[in-house]
């Protein structure tokens, strides 16, 4: 009978360990599921994809709902600044000043300063014609002037190409970077 008794409690007690290690090794592996941060999205303007290569981003992979692709759609290109065809004077350019033209083919962003919080002034077009300025000490930024007005505003470098000063209006299809 001692022995039944004996039994009877090493089993129940043994049933009570199983199930309190599968619990706490069920509970480790929910909380380290839940700990791990998910994959940093890729934007185009992050960094320049390479020609005829997709960004690798949730948004590009089509894993982002509805109303996020439209409110990205909408944030992302920027729009081209309404630049009349005639301006008086513009103002004379600075020495080491040269017409360049938009590679990035969604646009580029005009800043009031170089930097991404400053202000929004508008939008510069894919190919348009544009003055480079000058670049910031960081060579990050660029100071653009659109051609044929007086508008300036920073961009990020490396989205615009030299042209020289017979460029047609059609151009050849911008090489990226």
């Amino acid at each position: 009978m001692f022995a039944n008794v004996l039994k009877f409690i090493l089993g129940f007690l043994l049933a009570i360990g199983i199930l309190a290690g599968g619990s706490f090794v069920a509970a480790l592996y929910v909380m380290n599921r839940a700990s791990i941060p998910p994959a940093k999205p890729t934007f185009a303007n992050d960094n320049p994809s390479v020609k005829g290569e997709a960004p690798k981003s949730a948004v590009a992979e089509g894993k982002a709902t509805s109303k996020s692709k439209a409110n990205v759609a909408s944030n992302s290109t920027p729009t081209p600044s309404a630049s009349p065809k005639t301006v008086e004077s513009p103002k004379p350019l600075p020495p080491g000043a040269y017409p360049a033209r938009v590679t990035w083919s969604q646009g580029l962003v005009l800043r009031s300063e170089p930097q991404m919080d400053a202000e929004r002034l508008g939008g510069v077009g894919f190919r348009q014609k544009i003055i480079v300025l000058e670049q910031s000490q960081d060579k990050i930024w660029q100071k653009i002037r659109l051609e044929g007005t007086n508008q300036e505003g920073w961009v990020k470098a490396g989205n615009t190409k030299p042209v020289d000063k017979n460029d047609s209006q059609s151009p050849q299809p911008a090489e990226e970077q």
